[in-house]
């Protein structure tokens, strides 16, 4: 004797998606131990014991014909119980019988996603998507009635293929460990190096490289984007720095710095930032900016003009108190050999009473101009 009544009753539990089904149960011989399981599947109504039942079936009959319907069912089950394990270990399983399950990847990308496993949603990423791509690839079919089936699942696929690039990027912005951000965004410039979520990710990106310690990728990552959008004030900041610290560049170091004064002067605050945070972070930045240009103009021995800046930083800078003591160090000088010799002698002291690399080098060049200068105080 031989049944398929339950067919339509466990169809009810296929698996989402478009095109999650794929494989069809055909009619069943309920008079052999494999048709009798398959029967109390299809009969069974609570989910939890639905499941145990189609564990039981994927354990003792791997082989059969029913193996990947089972295994459908059997992910789709998983994913509602929440089981993200399971729901990759029968993605594997599915994939293995069947290598173009395109749904079976998308479900193990989305269980990858639910763990928080950075290294398994780019291994099943990349897995999905290529999948995706093998779909989109394929020939449209010479039959006309088969042709409209082909478009919905090239579209379907289209649209899989673009989620895992936006899983990448979702999931670098929320992984806390900024190797594992980079990896993820690297995974998707890789993918797609024109994918609309890679120029999203820009700035989360530059800021791993800074997090990581890699300031090298840092500094090029900012540079590459500054020769076309210089409204970042944190990449503009450590390029600047970059190009005063290895002397090169010094027209950018000015242009750079007058830009973040600008931008930092007319940029609004933040939404969730209280007044007192945003004045803070405005003036430190703009005040590192007038520093940066300041120094630079002394490098060039233009006193004058490094003075007004120097000058223009120092109030800015108060709170830090290496900063501060450089850009005292830096008036001394810049006033001593302006030929301003109380100034020199009064940045000299204050730079002096601040403990820093500056310290002991301002409190000798105090005794020197004393020593030069009687009159000075």
């Amino acid at each position: 004797m031989k049944s398929c009544i339950f067919f339509l009753t466990f169809a009810l539990v296929a698996a989402p998606g478009a095109f999650g089904q794929r494989h069809k149960l055909g009619e069943v011989n309920a008079e052999t131990p494999e048709g009798q399981l398959l029967q109390q599947i299809g009969q069974e109504s609570d989910d939890a014991k639905k499941l145990g039942l189609l564990e039981q079936f994927a354990a003792k009959h791997p082989k059969h014909e029913a193996a990947g319907w089972v295994y459908e069912q059997l992910q789709a089950g998983y994913l509602k119980a929440n089981q993200p394990d399971k729901v990759i270990e029968v993605g594997d399983k599915l994939l293995a019988i069947d290598a173009e399950h395109l749904e079976a990847a998308h479900q193990s990308l989305k269980a990858a996603e639910a763990r928080k496993d950075p290294d398994l949603v780019v291994k099943w990423s990349n897995q999905t998507s290529q999948i995706a791509k093998k779909v989109v690839a394929a020939p449209k079919p010479k039959e006309e009635e088969e042709v409209e089936e082909w478009k919905r699942r090239v579209d379907y696929a289209k649209q899989v293929d673009t989620y895992t690039e936006y899983s990448l990027y979702a999931n670098a912005l929320q992984v806390p460990d900024p190797k594992k951000r980079i990896e993820l965004i690297e995974a998707l410039e890789k993918r797609n190096p024109n994918s609309e979520y890679l120029a999203k990710a820009v700035h989360h990106r530059f800021l791993a490289y800074r997090q990581a310690g890699d300031n090298q990728k840092a500094v090029a990552l900012a540079e590459k984007v500054l020769a076309t959008d210089q409204s970042n004030e944190d990449m503009l900041l450590v390029v600047t720095d970059q190009y005063l610290q290895t002397k090169r560049e010094p027209e950018k170091v000015y242009s750079y710095s007058s830009k973040m004064i600008e931008l930092m002067s007319a940029k609004p605050k933040p939404e969730g930032v209280s007044d007192a945070d945003w004045t803070g972070r405005k003036n430190l930045i703009i005040g590192l900016a007038r520093y940066m240009g300041g120094k630079q103009y002394f490098n060039e021995n233009k006193l004058a003009a490094a003075d007004k800046e120097l000058r223009a930083a120092l109030p800015l800078v108060e709170n830090n108190m290496n900063m501060k003591a450089e850009v005292l160090f830096l008036l001394g000088l810049a006033n001593y050999k302006m030929e301003k010799i109380q100034e020199a002698a009064n940045f000299n002291r204050a730079c002096a009473a601040i403990k820093s690399p500056y310290q002991a080098q301002a409190a000798k060049n105090l005794a020197v101009i004393r020593t030069q200068y009687r009159g000075v105080k």
